[in-house]
């Protein structure tokens, strides 16, 4: 009888190198952005200047998320694979999710622009209004979920029991960074919307 053991190998230093991956660029960019918000650490690498320090974050964030996702596969690639996950099914199913995943990201992106996407709330440079159409329209986190179903369309393409379960890794994380993220960033609009009501009453 098959165990687990037989089809994810925990002795793999990089499955556990891309679980710590995996956890640490959240924490990491939330860290920086909250430090940001109480202190301008940021910016004051930057004269002063929001906009460059926001570009700077957002070119970090970047970065990391590609050397995350180098990790994941090569943990990937050393890890067995499952009959059940190979096939023209799970294939199929893996380029569907892999595409699904791409289209929510970058729509996203397009949506938001690179000071939306990349915290720029954070350094004072707020959107006008919240963004409603798609695909914020189909979840309330599409670049989380997006990269989530990412995550999982890698793992069934290369047929890894062990990417399933990093996957369940993102998915976890991502929600927890959103009971923070969520919050904070409805406070911040919040805090616009209550100066700029303060301010009218003045101007009357």
């Amino acid at each position: 009888m098959s165990s687990i053991s037989d089809f994810v190998d925990l002795g793999q230093p990089m499955f556990w190198l891309s679980a710590a991956s995996i956890c640490f660029n959240p924490t990491f960019w939330n860290t920086a952005a909250r430090s940001e918000y109480h202190n301008k650490t940021i910016t004051k690498l930057f004269g002063g200047n929001s906009l460059y320090g926001c570009y700077a974050l957002a070119v970090t964030i970047f970065t990391l998320g590609i050397v995350r996702d180098s990790i994941y596969e090569r943990a990937l690639r050393s890890q067995p694979t499952h009959p059940l996950l190979l096939g023209p099914v799970p294939e199929a199913l893996a380029i569907a999710l892999f595409a699904s995943g791409n289209v929510l990201v970058l729509s996203s992106m397009y949506a938001l622009g690179v000071t939306g996407t990349y915290l720029g709330d954070y350094f004072g440079i707020l959107m006008d209004e919240m963004v409603t159409g798609f695909p914020f329209n189909v979840c309330s986190a599409p670049m989380y979920y997006g990269s989530t179903l990412s995550f999982l369309g890698s793992a069934l393409w290369f047929g890894k029991p062990a990417g399933v379960i990093l996957t369940g890794l993102v998915f976890l994380v991502y929600k927890v960074a959103l009971t923070y993220e969520d919050p904070f960033t409805a406070g911040i609009y919040a805090e616009r919307e209550r100066k700029e009501k303060a301010e009218g009453k003045k101007a009357r």
